[in-house]
């Protein structure tokens, strides 16, 4: 008898690669059976980017299209993973998808989100049961949509006798709060990856800042640094969310005077990051004793070491030293959300998402 095996696909705000995981899970712990992370071909990420930074005026025939060959990339790493597993797909219950954020706007007046990724492509391809869509029931419902890993991160990472908090250090910074014997919270604090690794590109072609040298070699802009923290979203009560449509280059040079030195702004970009953490843990949950990080921010020592240093007394570690790899937690999240779906369980929590209450999220294709 086959322990059921569910396939997570997501692609982040930094759009850089389709992150996929496939699973089985044992209660709510995940035990990973493969991984992998697909980048996008250089012309489609430049058009998720475009569209997504409004450098390309949206229409329906882009989008449309893009919806499509999304779907088909995902596909692809679906494919090249089950491939590459050996996993037979007739073991394979379900497929989440996430998909690719382009839009997401919560504060509107008709307050919407879209993700692309053609689910029927993934379902008709594939010949695997898809859930997807997961955002807009709660948004229907009154909630902000996101974020929706903290109802996977309070499954699996809590802890009976220890206040912990979760810090997604994706393109934007999450935390979800897991304190014993209360309702998990969570939130968007703020920029991550998205900022520094847009800043580091154009202005030295790398993708990223590689354990933050550039940052490094910079000094904090400490005029600058206020001058960001002066944003409203960042002293907004939970529930919050926000992404690439708030947080992006022109968002960063609003507030430039033009005489910084590009080191000088990576180094205040990562200071913004920490500081924005910082201040919403100890608002919010000034007991916390542990926060587990995840996401590719992970890998950025300069990062983690300013973010341990600022934490201090409270410990820093990752979701490695708890048995799951902290570049697929958001994959694994998704093939965990798919799950509840088909069992009828709310995804969500309203304490997190604002929403009136909890909701099975998400569509399904069959096979």
């Amino acid at each position: 008898m086959f322990a059921p095996i569910y396939l997570g696909l997501i692609s982040g705000t930094s759009a850089d690669a389709i992150d996929a995981a496939l699973v089985t899970f044992e209660g709510d712990r995940p035990h990973t059976v493969a991984t992998s992370a697909t980048p996008y071909a250089a012309d489609t990420r430049q058009r998720i980017l475009d569209l997504a930074l409004d450098r390309e005026v949206a229409n329906f025939d882009r989008s449309g299209a893009l919806d499509v060959e999304i779907g088909h990339a995902f596909a692809d790493a679906a494919e090249a993973l089950i491939a590459g597993s050996g996993v037979d797909r007739q073991h394979i219950r379900a497929l989440g998808s996430h998909g690719q954020t382009l839009w997401h706007r919560p504060y509107a007046r008709h307050p919407f989100t879209i993700q692309l990724g053609d689910p029927n492509v993934l379902a008709e391809r594939l010949r695997i049961t898809t859930v997807a869509d997961f955002r807009r029931r709660d948004l229907a419902a009154g909630g902000q949509g996101a974020p929706l890993a903290p109802a996977f991160h309070a499954a699996c990472l809590s802890a009976p006798d220890e206040v912990r908090a979760v810090l997604n250090l994706g393109g934007i910074a999450n935390l979800t709060l897991l304190t014993p014997d209360a309702p998990v919270r969570g939130f968007d604090t703020g920029p991550a990856s998205g900022l520094m690794d847009a800043w580091c590109q154009e202005h030295t072609g790398a993708a990223f800042d590689g354990n933050g040298e550039l940052a490094t070699r910079g000094q904090i802009d400490k005029a600058l640094l206020a001058r960001w923290m002066a944003d409203p979203y960042f002293s907004r009560a939970a529930p919050k969310s926000t992404g690439r449509e708030t947080f992006q280059l022109q968002w960063l040079r609003m507030q430039l005077q033009g005489d910084e030195s590009i080191a000088d702004v990576q180094a205040t970009l990562l200071a913004l990051t920490v500081q924005t953490v910082v201040e919403a843990l100890r608002r919010e949950c000034p007991q916390t004793a542990r926060v587990i990080g995840c996401g590719g921010g992970v890998h950025n020592g300069r990062l983690m070491a300013v973010l341990r240093e600022a934490l201090a007394p409270v410990h820093l570690d990752t979701t490695a030293s708890h048995g799951i790899d902290p570049d697929y937690v958001e994959a694994i999240a998704f093939a965990w959300l798919a799950r509840e779906t088909l069992e009828g369980r709310p995804g969500n929590r309203p304490e997190v998402t604002g929403a009136r209450g909890p909701r099975v999220l998400g569509a399904i294709w069959p096979a």
